[in-house]
């Protein structure tokens, strides 16, 4: 994924990044997918995305997961919600809490839940397996944002 992203912005570009997470579930609402994923605060542009658990408490491994393939962009400022995964561990880093820029990924999310029905909160659209959730949504991302075409990110998934 760090070559698709090399292809949109160049590493020096993004210096201000707003991050997030949604929700949704596969097979039943106990079993619940988040997606973390950080985008650029002036061109709204998805940086990186991941998916994982929420974890409040103790270490959160797609927290780290999407920070780490951030860290090629040089980002110094980031704008969130009050999520204390974020208050934790962006120690070091410029870091806002506020509604007022975190506009966009707000945004973002009702945008992604429009189109991705599996990430809905009340709907008959589910996934049973968690590898064909988690590919789903990814190829929608990967054609939605980063503007590839189904041939090559097809081409991208079996490499």
């Amino acid at each position: 994924m760090t070559g698709i992203v090399a292809e949109i912005l160049s590493w020096d570009e993004a210096c201000e990044a707003e991050m997030d997470e949604m929700w949704s579930y596969v097979q039943n609402k106990d079993n619940q997918r988040w997606l973390w994923y950080a985008i650029d605060h002036n061109t709204r542009e998805i940086l990186a995305y991941v998916f994982g658990k929420r974890e409040l408490k103790g270490k959160n491994e797609a927290f780290f997961k999407l920070k780490s393939l951030l860290e090629p962009f040089g980002i110094t400022t980031f704008y969130t919600d009050g999520l204390s995964t974020y208050e934790r561990n962006l120690a070091g880093y410029k870091h806002v809490i506020s509604k007022k820029n975190t506009q966009r990924i707000e945004r973002k999310n009702l945008t992604l839940r429009t189109r991705i029905k599996r990430l809905c909160r009340k709907t008959i659209c589910y996934s049973k397996c968690q590898d064909m959730h988690d590919i789903v949504i990814g190829l929608v991302i990967n054609i939605l944002e980063f503007r590839l075409c189904v041939e090559r990110a097809v081409r991208f998934c079996r490499t």
